[in-house]
């Protein structure tokens, strides 16, 4: 549909220049163009679009708004190409104006969608040299997600990070962006001094033996080392002794701390497996040669103000209970560096302000919302700092909590927060024992191959999708048995709609029947079901687009559900195999191209589907 309403739009515009030529010419010379406000119509029985432009013309004019959509409306009778388009419009209340395409267009735009394996969604290349530009390679857009810390499990509230982000990343990648997706995972700092002093006291031939601890050892022993660190004054004073150490390279030290990495690494890489996440490690360490320049280029810049002894940028706009604004350290007052630091060194060499940077004119952070206050600082220093380019974006991308179903923190029995990996087992195994117990009682014989892969792959999809389907500003309730029912916006119910799919091509359907192959008008559609199913067909265009605008990855969530409704109301209430040409043709095309629809959508969420369940 985004294509057909830039074209609607593009007619509207025309038609107000030619209405009204003294009023859209002072409105080009004050730079706001005359601007129709095309929108989707808000219910169907207004068409597809409609267009509130004349409504803020009319003190402007000194015309009532209804006579104003008029005029618009006569010069679009007047318009030829517009007619081929839409059918005539109509004005209703003061001075909207309904737009209802015309069938044969909706029907040549399935058919053009079903010899397409993007489905109508261009590249930004296509889109680029359709607006006349080169298509020529952009810059990148990074995506900075997950981030886990080394020596400690991967927890639920790493879920939405992990899921939230790797979505977004599909999202752009299919639109044909260069994405470099980013894991900021904590792999340095002070509690590295504590950890590697205590493995170098308990477990010493960790530093010799390949494999000597494994992280269920390591997160058990981050909490011994933390205690002896909290009351063990000795302890600390070494464990200080040992950050300037790994700081200054020396070897046994690195080698703890790579061991420590390491391990760690891997255990993350099997949940990132299991989850089909992909990721390029550049932890806090990466950025450590960097921090020095930070410094200079803030001194450089008049930013830096030394206070109490510590260097920091004061916020505009941003003050403390006292009134006073509110600094971002950059510099501890004995010379060490913080997270902040990190951070700005970080969106200096991603933007390309350092000389070896990525040179992204657009930078994404997937963060929990708890974060928002920092990156907001951290950001307006990096403005303030003429580190981000010209046109050049950077966001975070907030999202609220895990919540079990009373409403508090997500944790275990004991008040342990949840980790990650029991969190998907126990969805795995539910998703088992709910699938055995209806191959049960539809007395149906699966070989285990079958079972083990379903299961898998609806559990796993149901945890992905129940996040993903929440707005992610907002705090979400962890159900596993909503999640995995197969009636309501949940994935096994979207996945089933693919599996009924596949079931008519099963029975005989041809869903290859009125596709590219076939010309032009070979799609009839009688119906008001088809009707209906051939409109939300079209709105993926639409929905990309927000998505890959907005960050919001419950649009797309949202969309595919209500895909699913229509499509199932049209399959209950309209017959496909049993239906005389050319209907039966045209309605397996309409199958076809639902389930292609439902495919890609649930692919950029990372939830593969099923032909059978």
């Amino acid at each position: 549909m985004l294509r057909l309403a830039q074209a609607l739009d593009a007619h509207l515009r025309a038609a107000m220049e030619r209405a009204f030529p003294a009023a859209a010419q002072a409105a080009r010379e004050v730079g706001q163009p005359l601007d129709p406000q095309l929108a989707p119509a808000s219910k169907p029985e207004f068409g597809d679009f409609q267009a509130n432009g004349a409504l803020p013309l009319a003190k402007p004019l000194g015309q009532p708004p209804r006579a104003i959509a008029t005029a618009i409306v006569e010069q679009l009778a007047a318009d030829p190409a517009f007619a081929e388009l839409c059918e005539p419009p109509q004005i209703a209340g003061p001075g909207f104006i309904n737009l209802t395409l015309r069938p044969e267009r909706l029907a040549a735009e399935v058919q053009e969608r079903l010899g397409d394996t993007r489905l109508g969604v261009p590249s930004v290349a296509q889109e680029a040299q359709e607006a006349g530009g080169s298509g020529a390679a952009l810059a990148p857009v990074i995506v900075d997600f997950s981030s886990p810390n080394i020596a400690k499990e991967m927890h639920v509230g790493h879920l939405r990070s992990t899921i939230i982000g790797d979505s977004l990343a599909r999202v752009l990648e299919f639109r044909g962006h260069a994405v470099l997706r980013l894991n900021h995972v904590g792999d340095w700092g002070t509690q590295f001094g504590m950890l590697i002093t205590h493995l170098k006291q308990v477990a010493p031939e960790a530093l010799t033996t390949a494999d000597a601890v494994d992280l269920g050892d390591l997160v058990a022993f981050y909490r011994q080392a933390k205690a002896r660190f909290d009351e063990d004054e000795a302890f600390q004073t070494t464990s200080r002794e040992e950050v300037v150490k790994l700081q200054g390279g020396d070897p046994v030290s690195r080698r703890a701390w790579q061991l420590l990495c390491d391990q760690s690494r891997r255990e993350f890489q099997k949940i990132y497996d299991r989850l089909d996440i992909r990721l390029s490690e550049r932890g806090e360490s990466f950025y450590n040669p960097y921090l020095e320049g930070v410094v200079t280029d803030l001194d450089a810049s008049g930013l830096l103000v030394t206070d109490d002894g510590a260097r920091c940028v004061f916020l505009e706009g941003v003050s403390g209970k006292d009134g006073k604004p509110l600094p971002v350290i950059v510099q501890k007052s004995d010379g060490g560096f913080n997270y902040a630091t990190t951070d700005l060194a970080a969106i200096r060499y991603r933007f390309g302000a350092d000389p070896e940077g990525d040179g992204a004119r657009r930078v994404i952070y997937v963060t929990d919302a708890g974060q928002a206050n920092h990156f907001a600082g951290v950001f307006q220093v990096a403005r303030r700092a003429g580190w981000i380019p010209d046109g050049g974006r950077l966001e975070h991308v907030p999202f609220g909590l895990v919540q079990g179903e009373d409403g508090k923190k997500l944790k275990t029995r004991a008040g342990d927060t949840v980790r990650l990996r029991d969190l998907l087992d126990e969805a795995v195994e539910r998703a088992e024992a709910d699938l055995r117990r209806r191959l049960a009682e539809e007395e149906r014989t699966e070989d285990e191959a079958f079972i083990q892969l379903v299961a898998t792959t609806v559990g796993l999809a149901a945890v992905k999708y129940a996040d993903l389907s929440q707005n992610r500003i907002t705090n979400y309730q962890f159900s596993f048995d909503r999640m995995l029912a197969l009636q309501g916006n949940t994935a096994p119910y979207l996945l089933y709609a693919v599996v009924r799919i596949a079931g008519i091509a099963r029975k005989g359907g041809d869903l290859g029947a009125g596709t590219s192959g076939a010309g032009p008008g070979a799609l009839h559609f009688t119906e008001p079901q088809e009707w209906a199913l051939v409109r939300e067909l079209l709105k993926l265009d639409a929905v990309i687009a927000e998505v890959e605008e907005e960050l919001l990855p419950n649009r797309l969530c949202t969309y595919l559900f209500e895909l699913s409704q229509v499509f199932n109301r049209f399959y209950d209430q309209v017959p496909v195999l049993k239906a005389d040409q050319p209907a039966r043709a045209s309605r397996l095309a309409l199958c076809r191209l639902t389930a292609d629809t439902l495919r890609l959508g649930l692919g950029l969420l990372g939830i593969p589907t099923l032909e059978r369940m």
